[in-house]
């Protein structure tokens, strides 16, 4: 058997009004390709009159005739759950439902009867809705559907005499569109099709010469692939006819703002923008709920804050729109400089919206004022520069002809020149550093310079994406912009999880972004969300602090830079795992949705300062590698596949000070009680249970079994300080994985 050929063995399908026509067609279509199929026909006139199973007969008849499978069903499609029972009794499950049954009442709309109105609903709209409603748990269990519903070009277009078929047919698409969006996560596909075939309901509307030459057949093989579990195609709405299949879309023009800050609302108003309104040039193509409602953004933006920019969200993260980019005028504009005052509130805020907590012994120097080490987070630098876009300063550079509703945030670089100050007054001046045509749109580029006292603290780069603005010709790339990072292809150093309050978002917003997106349920769903979503700059405050914590220490000296990407929005109450990777100064990340799996930040990494000066002026002394180091990073490799047996048994967290020439040379830790245990180079990040001090040839000693551990500390060459007790536990490990 041909593997490129689509084969349906193991489905099964049920197809609606399959007693003659298209219908029939496709049942015998499946049932050649290995599909058992339920044939279902009431067996009456084009008019939903009569009822007669032999329609239905025949074609099961046909269909074993060739060595298929296939059983009748004579019930009306108003009877969904019948229809869907009978797949279950004969075969038992269903894979796919063809919507194809209709009717016809061709009336002019002033001939419409309520019963004409009504029949045709029933039969082509609720029809389609009772018999899939009875199918989908059945496909969300299985994991697997696909669904077609039946529009007709009369829906889409409209035609003389069939008010009612045009508005059933278009219904079906709305709720094709509703369970494409609905059973993505399920593997449920639907899919919209507006056939042209000859038949007994398109008689009437067709000439006979045309009807001959469109047959069902030129219309099945579009269904199949439809239908095929390689296919992925979905929410779409085909035309297809002999032997042609065009897909359609939405297309809507820019639009124009016609309310004002503080005046009326006036019908004038829409009159004097008729032209622009209606102008299909530069026009854009909405395909989800979330794309059109652009047009409500951008009055919210333009009109409400009166300034423009508000950072409105999408499913990345920020939101703009832009009608038009001069990259000559625009690149080296500066926006007005922005002026921001705080005290020890705002750092303090902003360190619980990020998810720091008084559980956290270490927090403790974000959190409280009174701490002798009070210290900001060195991402509060990004709302100190922020400042300059939510005061609207965009707006004003010339050359940027912006509608605010269409922007990604996607990328931010934050650099810290010293620790920030916990309270006072900063200066942010940012500029346009350059403009780059990424064809799908354009990438502007803001550097922004925050300053506190005349003396620069931090500088930001925050990369905008502009949809639908790329094509003026300018360049792809820039040496200014900040990149992101290809991370190690290897496993992660360090992974930290943390999960984030269902009032996560409401507590970030409390730092400046006022967006009622993170906020407001109802907002959300205007924008395709089924819920309000996380800042993406509180997950990346997340992140940060999980490198400081793990591998600083929470120094918020040794932070120097970290560069994000934004791919993905967060729910509240979802988990963030911060996976991490260590190469020099550099510690790589990305930041994923444990629940989803989905990456959230990717590209990422913080640099931190070079810490030799700062190892020296404690007596820490760099050298080569130390013969303990080996030691540990093997002890690190032997018990990684069973860390969770050791942490159940041992329960502790060791900390080792290797010393050469009386200065501590290295630092390690052994967590056998957290998580499913590591090992790593370094302070430990909570308190240790026991912490040993000792040299590097002793320690050598030691493992190879030439000095005993109760003699060393007698003779004074092993300090234990913490509970010595556990100190026990350490032969197993030792003398079990500690061996090179």
């Amino acid at each position: 058997m041909d593997p490129q050929v689509l084969r349906f063995d193991g489905r099964v399908v049920l197809v609606t009004g399959a007693g003659g026509g298209l219908g029939r067609t496709y049942a015998l279509a499946f049932a050649e390709r290995g599909a058992t199929v339920v044939v279902n026909d009431l067996g009456g006139d084009i008019k939903g009159d009569g009822k007669s199973s032999s329609a239905a007969d025949k074609v099961v008849e046909e269909i074993r005739a060739k060595g298929g499978k296939a059983v009748a069903n004579y019930d009306s499609v108003e009877a969904g759950e019948k229809l869907v029972q009978t797949a279950l009794d004969a075969f038992g499950r269903i894979d796919i439902v063809i919507n194809n049954a209709g009717i016809l009442r061709d009336r002019s709309f002033a001939r419409i009867s309520d019963a004409d109105w009504d029949i045709i609903h029933r039969v082509h709209l609720k029809g389609a809705f009772l018999v899939t409603r009875a199918a989908w748990n059945h496909m969300k269990n299985q994991k697997f559907g696909r669904i077609i519903m039946t529009s007709s070009a009369s829906g889409i277009y409209g035609n003389f005499g069939q008010a009612n078929y045009s508005a059933a047919k278009l219904g079906l698409v709305g709720l094709c569109n509703t369970l494409a969006v609905e059973g993505a996560k399920y593997n449920i596909r639907c899919n919209s099709i507006a056939p042209t075939a000859g038949s007994r309901l398109t008689q009437t509307v067709m000439p006979q010469d045309l009807l001959d030459a469109l047959k069902p057949e030129y219309v099945a093989p579009l269904v199949l692939w439809l239908c095929h579990e390689s296919c992925q195609e979905n929410g779409s709405l085909f035309e297809v006819g002999a032997g042609w299949v065009g897909k359609l879309r939405w297309e809507r023009s820019l639009g124009a703002i016609f309310r004002q800050k503080n005046r009326p609302v006036t019908p004038e108003a829409v009159r004097d923008e008729w032209a622009k309104i209606c102008d299909f040039d530069n026009a854009e193509k909405p395909r989800t709920m979330q794309d059109s409602i652009s047009s409500l953004y951008q009055a919210l933006s333009a009109v409400d804050s009166g300034t423009g920019i508000s950072m409105k969200p999408t499913s990345q993260e920020t939101v703009l729109h832009s009608t038009g980019i001069d990259p000559v005028k625009a690149i080296g504009q500066k926006m007005p400089k922005s002026v921001y005052s705080y005290n020890h509130m705002q750092p303090i805020l902003y360190a619980l919206g990020v998810g720091m907590s008084t559980r956290d012994p270490d927090h403790q120097k974000f959190l409280y004022e009174g701490s002798d080490d009070f210290s900001c987070l060195p991402t509060f630098g990004v709302v100190l520069s922020q400042a300059c876009l939510m005061s609207g300063g965009l707006s004003s550079v010339p050359g940027l002809n912006i509608d605010f509703t269409k922007v990604l945030h996607g990328e931010q670089y934050l650099e810290i020149y010293k620790p920030l100050p916990t309270s006072g007054e900063v200066t942010t001046e940012a500029t346009v550093a350059d403009i780059l045509d990424k064809g799908s749109g354009a990438l502007i580029l803001l550097d922004a310079h925050t300053y506190y006292e005349k003396e620069l603290i931090c500088y930001s780069q925050f990369s905008v994406f502009v949809v639908g603005a790329g094509g003026f010709g300018g360049k792809r790339s820039s040496p200014k912009a900040k990149v992101t990072a290809n991370l190690p292809s290897r496993p992660p150093d360090m992974v930290m999880t943390d999960v984030t309050n269902v009032d996560q978002a409401a507590l970030y917003r409390l730092s400046g972004d006022w967006n009622p997106l993170h906020i407001d349920p109802s907002f959300a769903a205007l924008g395709g969300f089924q819920k309000p979503i996380l800042h993406g700059l509180c997950t990346f405050g997340f992140s940060a602090r999980h490198v400081l914590k793990y591998f600083a220490n929470n120094d918020v000296t040794k932070f120097k830079a970290i560069k994000v990407r934004f791919a993905k929005p967060v729910v509240p109450g979802q988990t963030l795992q911060t996976e991490m990777w260590k190469e020099g100064n550099r510690i790589f990340f990305q930041t994923k949705v444990k629940e989803t799996g989905e990456i959230a930040i990717a590209g990422a990494y913080v640099d931190l300062c070079s810490t030799e000066k700062n190892l020296e002026s404690k007596g820490v002394v760099q050298k080569d590698t130390l013969q303990s180091d080996l030691v540990f990073e093997e002890i690190n490799r032997r018990i990684k596949d069973i860390g969770n047996q050791l942490v159940k048994k041992v329960n502790a967290v060791f900390q080792w000070d290797i010393t050469k020439e009386g200065k501590t040379a290295s630092q390690w830790t052994i967590d056998l009680k957290n998580g499913s245990g590591e090992v790593y180079r370094g302070k430990s990040r909570g308190r240790a249970d026991t912490s040993f001090t000792l040299s590097d040839q002793d320690f050598m000693e030691l493992v190879l079994g030439n000095l005993n551990p109760q003699k060393a500390f007698f003779a004074g060459k092993l300090k234990v300080s913490g509970n010595i007790m556990l100190s026990q536990k350490l032969e197993m490990i030792l003398k079990d994985y500690a061996k090179l």
